[in-house]
């Protein structure tokens, strides 16, 4: 049985998804529904549930504020957002709080039986890997209670401020730890190969576990050996480092010296890159926490980054507004002219930029939301027709999972290539055709003394310029090398079966102007057209 509970402020919007479910037929059972995030908030702190069902917009809490909440603190329970408002940041943020489904409201009985059967799916799969690791657990007991562990607790407490100083000092003594230093410096080692813990496997999650364990153990012999604070064991599988000393510039560089050694050896013993994130100095308790939560937030730049960082966050500049506006106009300008190679420096340039202003992956995926956006409208300006927009959604939803951003630039240059090779078939395909549009009427029309370019292409609908590329890809000639050519084929013909006067063929042919006539013939042929007709009639 899958308990669900419903939560939206709308009360006919809670009965109609009440009444129109068969809830016993698909193996559920609707534990309860409330009007807002606080009140399921409540629920859930008193009530098992594995499934709940929320509104965006609602009083006291809402279902942003809401599903942050039960991803803290009840990470088991799957969520589905469905709401009127379709933006993009909601979706987003939905996301980053580990949101399975975002559905838009109208939702119909048969789009949200579909949803729970998904989710259902989900909730069996986190109960198998939930039961794995109760038994990994299990079997790790002994190595929970170790010295080690507490240790590392006590450490974490101390950095988190979440005992007084006088407390945690006097339980860091009892364990036979001396935290008296002037100033003291927090760094966070994450190991890059497991850092995306919510896609990984219980056993990847064990995994981790062992090697964040080879990473304490090298981290605190050579933190400890160099006299300089100590290791421990933080939350997620990291490895945490109080520095302790001086704020001296001798200090500091020896701090950085110690994080690059402790990156070299892991590679060397076992081959796995990690990131290290060193936050600023602290005096007081407060300034320890937030020199921790420097520490953490260097280790997110490996989205935009990469992996194997050192991030010293003293000298990081401050995360600044950025608009890519500009580069997404030229961006479709580029489409629009087909250079291809222009289009891939401007986006390299909006990847730097984004990369130079230090966003979040949030942020990062907005902006490359925004690339994709106007590619495509750009692209159905061109060819209304085209179904390369089908795969837009699929498409953000790829960019959004990515655990780099340069994967998920690759995904957009890759889209954009696809963009240009459709434009290319359209245009090619659209080309040809005009062009030889032209050379039937020209077959059609050369008798006439005033066809011209400009005629040609009013009858097409086309530029000139363009015109012009396209008839020349596909003949080699210029339109005025085919027309006269052409006229000058018909004037031979005409020559060589008829009786006709020079005047009159020209005029067949086109030509207003006789005298004209036979200049543009002796240049073609070399010789007269009286000279040409005299030779041919023999």
């Amino acid at each position: 049985m899958y308990r669900i509970l419903l939560v939206d402020d709308e009360i006919l919007v809670r009965d109609a998804i009440r009444e129109n479910i068969d809830w016993k037929a698909m193996d559920c059972e609707l534990v309860g529904d409330c009007d807002n995030g606080k009140a399921a908030a409540e629920f859930v702190q008193n009530h098992p549930v594995d499934i709940v069902l929320t509104d965006i917009l609602m009083p006291y809490m809402d279902g942003m504020e809401l599903s942050r909440f039960l991803h803290d603190n009840y990470p088991d329970i799957v969520i589905v957002i469905f709401s009127g408002f379709g933006e993009f940041e909601y979706a987003k943020k939905a996301i980053q709080y580990g949101v399975s489904e975002y559905m838009l409201k109208p939702v119909t009985a048969m789009e949200l039986r579909n949803v729970i059967g998904k989710m259902k799916e989900k909730v069996d799969q986190q109960r198998k890997e939930k039961e794995k690791l109760e038994r990994l657990t299990q079997t790790s007991e002994n190595y929970q209670k170790n010295a080690i562990v507490i240790r590392s607790r006590a450490l974490q407490g101390f950095v988190d401020n979440i005992k007084t100083r006088q407390e945690s000092l006097e339980e860091l003594a009892a364990l036979g730890i001396d935290l008296e230093a002037a100033c003291y410096r927090v760094a966070v080692f994450d190991l890059d190969l497991y850092s995306d813990g919510s896609q990984l496997t219980a056993e990847k999650r064990q995994e981790s576990a062992l090697m964040s364990f080879v990473l304490f153990n090298i981290s605190d012999e050579i933190i400890s050996k160099e006299k300089a604070g100590v290791a421990y064991q933080a939350g997620n599988n990291k490895v945490g480092a109080l520095f302790m000393g001086n704020r001296t510039r001798e200090f500091e560089h020896k701090i950085m010296e110690i994080c690059r050694t402790i990156q070299d050896k892991l590679k060397e013993l076992m081959s796995l890159d990690i990131s290290i994130g060193v936050g600023s100095w602290a005096r007081t308790q407060q300034e320890l926490r937030a020199s921790h939560e420097l520490a953490e937030k260097a280790i997110e730049y490996r989205y935009l980054l990469g992996g194997s960082l050192l991030i010293d966050m003293k000298e990081q500049p401050e995360e600044k507004n950025l608009s890519i506006k500009a580069y997404v106009e030229k961006l479709a300008a580029a489409l629009k002219a087909g250079k291809k190679e222009d289009a891939g420096h401007i986006l390299e340039q909006i990847s730097s930029e984004i990369k130079e202003a230090r966003v979040d992956k949030s942020r990062a995926c907005v902006y490359l939301q925004q690339i994709i956006r106007a590619a495509d409208e750009t692209c159905e300006d061109m060819v209304p027709d085209n179904r390369l927009f089908s795969k837009r959604e699929a498409l953000l939803q790829q960019v959004t999972e990515q655990n780099s951003f340069d994967s998920a630039v690759e995904l957009v240059r890759n889209h954009i290539g696809e963009i240009f090779q459709t434009l290319s078939d359209a245009n090619s395909s659209s080309g040809q055709r005009q062009a030889r549009l032209a050379l039937d009427y020209i077959q059609k029309n050369y008798m006439d003394p005033d066809l011209s370019l400009n005629s040609i292409c009013s009858y097409l609908n086309i530029s000139t310029s363009y015109f012009s590329t396209i008839f020349k890809d596909l003949t080699g000639e210029t339109f005025t090398e085919v027309l006269i050519r052409t006229r000058m084929e018909k004037a031979k013909e005409l020559l060589e079966n008829t009786t006709m006067k020079n005047y009159e063929i020209a005029e067949k042919v086109g030509f207003a102007d006789p005298h004209y006539f036979g200049i543009s013939f002796k240049k073609m042929t070399g010789c007269t057209p009286t000279e040409y007709a005299r030779e041919k009639r023999k």
